[in-house]
């Protein structure tokens, strides 16, 4: 009984953190979404495309139940961080579909094994998991690139109002006051 309550709350909690990202790219073009906006290239889009590719992976050859596309091999070098950048010859809408077909198919393996049932993550120190294992882990990784795309988003938006614009000025007013006492500065 306890299995199915907390399989339903974290499968929830998945469902939601997934469509929360997606809405990350509501109202933006193609080049406000492919924009590299830190030093590593860290894109909205390029997010959306290293989940799909991640959550197929995990729900899918981890339990022996493949995603029906092709998928890079994990071991292979040359394509290290591919998954993290949409080039100009992928469709936002190729890369949501897919990311959205990953889903249908976790959410099938999710649905048709139990908690406990094993898996194997070759990549990891300690490849023996169960699903919960991954379950909490794919949970962890969304919601991180969630937060992520959150701070993208508010860097292509900037303040929405004059509140949030004084908290931030505000902000930095402290972080300045703060460095000058640290290097007697101010008295």
């Amino acid at each position: 009984m306890i299995d199915d309550v907390a399989k339903e709350c974290l499968h929830g909690e998945l469902r939601e953190v997934r469509e929360v990202l997606l809405q990350k790219l509501e109202g933006l073009g193609e080049y406000e979404i492919r924009r590299p906006l830190t030093r590593t290239g860290t894109n909205l889009l390029g997010l959306v495309k290293h989940l799909a590719l991640w959550e197929a992976r995990y729900f899918g050859e981890v339990f022996d139940r493949p995603f029906p596309e092709s998928l890079p091999r994990w071991d292979d070098l040359g394509q290290r961080g591919a998954d993290l950048w949409v080039t100009e010859q992928e469709t936002r809408e190729a890369v949501i579909g897919r990311y959205r077909r990953a889903w249908a198919h976790s959410d099938a393996t999710i649905g048709a094994l139990a908690l406990d049932a094993p898996g194997h993550v070759p990549w990891w120190p300690r490849p023996h998991v169960t699903l919960v294992d991954v379950l909490v882990h794919m949970l962890t990784e969304t919601s991180r690139h969630a937060g992520h795309a959150d701070i993208l988003r508010e860097q292509l938006d900037g303040p929405t109002d004059a509140f949030w614009e004084a908290r931030r000025d505000r902000i930095e007013q402290a972080a300045v006051k703060s460095a000058r006492t640290e290097r007697g500065l101010d008295g």
